[in-house]
């Protein structure tokens, strides 16, 4: 039988591991409910489903920091109301721990890359974006990878600790540059006026138009080509995800345009030259099989 102070020793370990539980408990959903009434108030401001998106990424992952902080702590304090030296269990811990690590290292580094990159907000769901190569539109974003769908289709996982470096496509607004080749016989500031023209038309389509958040922007002769002298212009797009089809439309109205006034867009030409001789007459350039026989 336990004698009264035996008794006293446990009922007093037990209460208190159940004071311990009870404050875990406790602190565990005060500090969720606090992360919830975070996250929903910076969710009421977003302007887009993305950053919502990425804050509820976050305030997950911080849920379960929390309750793995919480779980440690209640248990140190729980071992030690056992009596139990919580050291050795803390230096074998660290032992696997490393050995865990470097077993899982590159799982460590996708989580944490994940995380980095939604709490910095370079990626966001609905974005076009090229990562580790591969570009596409981003369907999902989790701590552990990114899933992209390419022009084709084609779906990519990659994981976050392969992303080093991120190209944001559609962040904001768009840019959509556009290079046109002119023979060289044309007059350029012809083919720019024509270029202004076809810009003033498109944004005053009711369809188009809106999508465009300035005028065209001509930047001018950009290079001498082999066989074309190249004009650059822009468009400045918003929302950026049209910036493609937007460019389209451009280029189909520029060509018919170009066609009107019968300026030229030339395919690259090539010239034969057969050389001379040292007196600077030239040898006779043979060519036969191109006309039809007599």
């Amino acid at each position: 039988m336990f004698e009264a102070s035996e008794w006293k020793s446990f009922l007093s370990t037990a209460l208190s591991i159940i004071l311990i539980l009870v404050l875990a408990v406790i602190v565990r959903a005060l500090a969720h409910r606090l992360i919830r009434a975070f996250r929903e108030a910076v969710q009421r401001r977003a302007d887009d489903p993305g950053r919502a998106q990425r804050i509820e990424t976050l305030g997950r992952t911080f849920r379960y920091i929390v309750t793995v902080v919480i779980a440690i702590v209640a248990g140190s304090l729980i071992l030690g109301v056992l009596g139990i030296s919580v050291a050795p269990i803390l230096a074998a811990a660290g032992v696997a721990g490393i050995a865990v690590g470097f077993a899982a290292q590159s799982l460590i580094k996708d989580y944490f890359n994940g995380f980095f990159l939604l709490l910095e907000d370079q990626i966001r769901q609905g974005e076009v974006v090229q990562i580790a190569g591969i570009g596409g539109l981003v369907e999902a974003m989790t701590l552990r990878y990114v899933r992209l769908r390419d022009f084709d289709g084609h779906v990519h996982f990659v994981p976050n600790g392969e992303i080093t470096a991120v190209t944001n496509r559609t962040r904001d607004f768009a840019q959509a540059v556009i290079r046109v080749g002119i023979a060289y016989r044309e007059d350029v500031e012809e083919a720019l006026e024509v270029m202004r023209e076809v810009g003033r038309e498109l944004r005053a389509d009711p369809t188009f138009g809106p999508n465009l958040a300035d005028d065209l922007e001509i930047i001018g002769v950009d290079e001498w080509g082999d066989s074309s002298v190249n004009l650059v212009c822009r468009l400045k797009i918003v929302p950026p995800l049209q910036q493609w089809t937007m460019r389209r439309e451009y280029l189909k109205r520029l060509k018919k345009a170009y066609d009107a006034r019968g300026i030229e867009i030339p395919f690259p030409h090539l010239t034969v030259y057969a050389g001379e001789l040292k007196d600077g007459s030239a040898p006779p350039f043979r060519v036969s099989g191109l006309l039809p026989s007599q």
